[in-house]
Formats: structure tokens, sequence, C-alpha cells
């Protein structure tokens, strides 16, 4: 690998070690440019005075700590400053101007809720009234926008929808990727840890639908880029399915 665009720092409270040593693992892995893009910050209108000062400490120290690391280390990585969003419709353009005042590099797309992150509805939870086919709507309104580099873990909700309806829904969603060019992301910590994603399924459907894919560490401990297995895995699938594979930095 020569790059990757999806990488987590301990401020996300659940990712360990200290960003210099994402760094220098990445360095060692062989990396030529590295993005960070931890879980953004997100000040819900309900939330309180302290509350969103407490999300805005959170914004500039990561924007920060990423950009001093980035000259730091000009010489032997390239490192970029995103962030990993999650689409809520009504609350997007407050979220753009929010992570705005430090100017990042890139958004991903990464939808982890339906509706909205204060109504409980995380997409693991189940798979009845709905959550695959509004994941997906949720995720094309979002891909619809423009503003995301690519979709992360687009295959994480379906595992345990009926075979049929997954494969339309998945059709649907890679269909408009396709038509915004927009790439997909086959998650390299999905294959770590055994996740249910990614899926063999959904892929197939991306090979033939003809997008873009993108390997994504979706980094979460410095050694997630020496887990050679991982990438020999997906580097596998895209051979076999004939998968379009981004192999060069693309921002």
């Amino acid at each position: 690998m020569l790059f990757n665009y999806h990488t987590h720092t301990k401020l996300c409270g659940h990712a360990t070690g200290e960003t210099r040593e994402y760094v220098e693992k990445a360095i060692q892995a062989g990396l030529k440019t590295l993005g960070f893009s931890d879980h953004a910050p997100y000040p819900f209108p309900i939330q309180n005075e302290t509350a969103y000062e407490k999300a805005e400490q959170h914004l500039f120290s990561y924007a920060n700590e990423v950009r001093a690391l980035a000259k730091e280390y000009e010489k032997d990585i390239r490192i970029l400053c995103g962030f990993e969003v999650e689409y809520f419709p009504s609350l997007h353009q407050q979220e753009k101007a929010f992570l705005n005042q430090v100017q990042p590099d890139y958004l991903i797309l990464g939808q982890h809720f339906i509706g909205d992150e204060n109504n409980g509805n995380h997409v693991y939870k189940s798979e009845q009234n709905g959550v695959l086919t509004a994941y997906v709507a949720q995720a094309i309104e979002g891909l619809s926008t423009g503003d995301f580099l690519y979709l992360a873990h687009p295959d994480m909700v379906g595992w345990n929808s009926d075979a049929d309806k997954a494969q339309g829904e998945y059709r649907r969603l890679c269909a408009l990727a396709k038509q915004k060019n927009i790439p997909l992301e086959l998650n390299l910590l999905g294959l770590r840890g055994k996740r249910c994603y990614p899926s063999l399924a959904f892929f197939k459907i991306a090979a033939e639908v003809g997008n873009d894919v993108v390997l994504g560490v979706d980094a979460h401990s410095p050694d997630a880029f020496l887990h050679t297995e991982s990438v020999q895995t997906a580097l596998q699938w895209v051979q076999e399915l004939g998968l379009h594979l981004i192999e060069k930095p693309f921002l």
C-alpha cells in the first residue's frame, strides 16, 4: 500500500497509541501518504455550552497535533488532516461549518447511525424495520452532497438481511457511487477483526457496476499498518472479483 486515508487517534475514545506512533508505523510499512480521519466531533444543538466547548477543544487539539506531525515528518511521509463524518441531513451544514474552522484536507463518509446519533439507531443493532434501506438512502443522500472523498465500510449493513433485498440495496448504493465517481472502501479492519464486513456479496456487485475501490486500514492502533495478512486478503479479493483498485494517492 502506498497510501491510507482512514486512520484514527486515541482522541476518538476507542483507539490506542500515540499519534506519532501511527506515523512511524506507516513509514515502516512503506506508505507515502497518511491521512488521519478521526471521528469528527459533532456539536449537536441539544448540547450545552460546556459540551460544545469540549467538542471544539477536541477539534483544534486533533488538527493541531496532526499538522505539527505533518511538518515534522514532511521529508519522510505526506500527512493529511481529515475526518470520518456521519451524514445527518438536518445538521450537515452546521457540522461542515464547525469542521471548517480547521480547514480539513478531506472528509470521508462513515455512516454508523440512521437519522442522527441522538436517536440511538446504530446500524449494528438490527436489520429490522428497514435498517438496510434507510442506511442506503442516507448514505446516498450524503454522497450526493459532493462533500466526501469516499464511502468507508459501505457494506457494514446488510449482513443479516434477506439476500435478494441486500443485493438490490447494494446495487442501488454502488450505482450512485459510480455515477458520482466516489470510491468505495474495502475495509481492512473488518478483515483483521473478522467482522461481518467486508462482504464478498457487496464487492461482487461493485465489480459488476465498475466502482472504484480503495483499501482503508481503518487503523485504531499503530500496529494495524503492519498487518500484512489483511492487505493480502484484500488484494486477493481485488484479483478474484476483478475490482478496480485505486493504487496511487488520489488526494
